[in-house]
C-alpha cells in the first residue's frame, strides 16, 4: 500500500433473498426488495454482498431461508443494478464441479465489471441430493476442496488475457488459439481445459474460503485470499490469526490472506435500549428448537432433550471431536464452551448466533469492539448485520456505519475499478502462460 498506508477495513452485508412467496403483489416483490437493499448497501459504500447456501431442505427451520436461491443467479441479477459493490456466492465444493464453477463465476465476473468473488464451502449436509452416499470424511472433503481450487486457478491462469477483440460491429471475437488447456490431473478431478470462458475482467474472481477444522485452516492459508471464519472471542481471533500466518509463510506466500468475521450484533440507541433488545431476543428464543439447534452446532449425534436447562452438560454427552464429520469447527467452539462449564441454557442462547462474535450494545460500544480486533491485526473485513431488518436498519445506517466512519476505519468511497481493487488485495502475477498466479 502506498506510503505504509495501512488498509481500512473493508465490509460486507448479506445480499437479501429475492425469492418469490404466494401472496406477493406484485410478484417480482422479492427480486425488487434485494434491488433496493443492494443499492442501499451500494450508496453506503459497502465493499460486498455475500450469499450463503444450503443443499438440504431444512424441516426444524433452523437455517431460516438460507438455501432457498441459487447464490449466483441472484448476484448475477443484482450486479445488473449495481455498479461497484463486489458480489461473493457461497458454493460447494464437495458436490460441485470445478469445470463448471469456473465457467458460472468466470460469467459472473464478465457481466459484472470484474466484481465477483466465490467462498469456497466444503458442505456438512446435502448429500442424500447428489447420489444418497454416506457424507465424506472432512479430511476427504478438504483433499478434494483443494484440488478443486487448484483447477479452477489452472483454468483461469491458462488463458491469454488477450483472447478476446472487440469487433467494428460491437461484437466480440474469441480467438481459441489463445485458450489453453489445463492438464490437470489430481485423484479426485482430471480436468483437461482449457476454460472456454475467457479471462474475466479480475484475471481470476476473488477467492474466498470458510471452514475452521485443522484441515480447513490449511487450505485457506494455503490458497485463500480472504478467510472467513468464526471467532466469537478476541483471544479466539488472534490465535486464529497466527496460525493462519505461519501456515501461510510455511506455504511460501507472498502475503497472509485477508481474515473476515461476521460480526452478529444488537444495536441499541443507549444502555437500556440495548438491555430491552437482548431481553426481547432472549424472550422469543424456543428452548425446544434451540436443544436441536444446539446438537447440530455440537456435530448433530448429541442428545440433549433431557438435560435442564441450568446445568451444564455432561463430559460423557459431549462429542469425540475427531470422530465429528459435520460441522468440526463449531463442536470444537460448542464442546469448548461446555467444557468451560457454560449452562445449557447459555450455550443454547450461543447457538442462535452459531458460534460466531456477537456483541450487543450502542453505536459506540460496538464501534470499540470492531476497532479493539482491527487495531491489533486480527480483522480485515466485517459482515455487518442489520440492513433489511426494520428494527436495527436505522441504527446500521445512521449510527455505527457514521461512527466506524469517524474513526476513519472505513473507506470513505471504493477503492478501484474492480472488486479486488476495492478490498486492495495484491495484484495477481502477470500471465505468463505457464504455471498458475499465485
Amino acid at each position: 500500500m502506498a506510503g505504509g498506508e495501512k488498509r481500512r477495513l473493508k465490509t460486507l452485508v448479506g445480499a437479501s433473498s429475492a425469492i418469490y412467496a404466494a401472496a406477493d403483489s406484485p410478484v417480482t416483490y422479492g427480486i425488487d426488495r434485494a434491488v433496493a437493499l443492494a443499492k442501499i448497501a451500494e450508496r453506503e459504500k459497502i465493499t460486498g454482498l455475500f450469499t450463503a447456501d444450503l443443499l438440504q431442505s431444512d424441516p426444524a427451520g433452523l437455517a431460516g431461508i438460507t438455501g432457498s436461491q441459487d447464490p449466483i443467479v441472484v448476484l448475477a441479477a443484482l450486479s445488473q443494478v449495481t455498479r461497484q459493490i463486489g458480489l461473493i456466492a457461497t458454493v460447494t465444493t464437495t458436490f460441485q464441479h470445478p469445470y463448471n464453477l469456473a465457467r458460472l463465476i468466470g460469467t459472473l465476473d464478465h457481466i459484472s465489471g470484474g466484481r465477483a468473488g466465490w467462498n469456497a464451502v466444503t458442505s456438512s449436509v446435502g448429500e442424500e441430493n447428489f447420489g444418497g452416499g454416506e457424507l465424506p470424511s472432512p479430511e476427504s472433503r478438504y483433499a478434494r476442496a483443494t484440488e478443486f481450487i487448484e483447477v479452477i486457478n489452472a483454468l483461469f491462469d491458462a488463458n491469454d488475457p488477450a483472447a478476446v477483440s472487440r469487433l467494428s460491429s460491437g461484437g466480440a471475437k474469441v480467438d481459441h488459439t489463445r485458450l489453453h488447456p489445463a492438464n490437470y490431473r489430481g485423484d479426485f478431478f482430471q480436468v483437461a481445459g482449457p476454460l472456454n470462458v475467457p479471462p474475466p475482467p479480475q484475471g481470476r474472481p476473488v477467492q474466498f474460503q470458510a471452514g475452521q477444522s485443522e484441515a480447513g485452516i490449511t487450505l485457506g492459508a494455503r490458497y485463500a485470499e480472504v478467510i472467513y471464519t468464526s471467532q466469537p472471542t478476541l483471544s479466539a481471533a488472534q490465535a486464529f490469526v497466527s496460525d493462519v500466518r505461519q501456515r501461510a509463510q510455511q506455504f511460501e506466500r507472498p502475503s497472509a490472506p485477508l481474515i473476515m468475521n461476521s460480526f452478529h450484533s444488537i444495536i441499541g440507541e443507549s444502555p437500556a435500549d440495548v438491555a430491552r433488545r437482548l431481553e426481547e431476543k432472549h424472550q422469543r428464543i424456543d428452548y425446544q428448537r434451540g436443544r436441536l439447534r444446539l446438537a447440530d452446532m455440537l456435530g448433530g449425534s448429541v442428545d440433549l432433550h433431557d438435560l435442564p436447562l441450568d446445568g451444564t452438560i455432561p463430559s460423557h454427552r459431549l462429542p469425540e471431536l475427531a470422530r465429528v464429520n459435520r460441522r468440526r469447527g463449531r463442536a470444537e467452539i460448542f464442546t469448548r464452551f461446555a467444557r468451560e462449564g457454560h449452562t445449557l441454557r447459555q450455550l443454547i442462547i450461543a447457538a442462535e448466533e452459531t458460534g460466531h462474535w456477537f456483541v450487543a450494545g450502542t453505536p459506540e460500544s460496538l464501534a470499540d469492539a470492531i476497532e479493539e480486533r482491527y487495531r491489533v491485526g486480527v480483522l480485515d473485513v466485517i459482515s455487518l448485520h442489520g440492513l433489511g431488518q426494520p428494527e436495527q436498519q436505522d441504527l446500521l445506517l445512521n449510527g455505527l456505519l457514521p461512527e466506524l466512519r469517524k474513526r476513519q476505519l472505513l473507506d470513505e468511497d471504493y477503492r478501484g475499478a474492480d472488486f479486488r481493487s476495492s478490498l486492495e488485495l495484491p495484484p495477481l502475477a502477470a500471465w505468463t502462460g505457464r504455471a498458475p498466479r499465485l
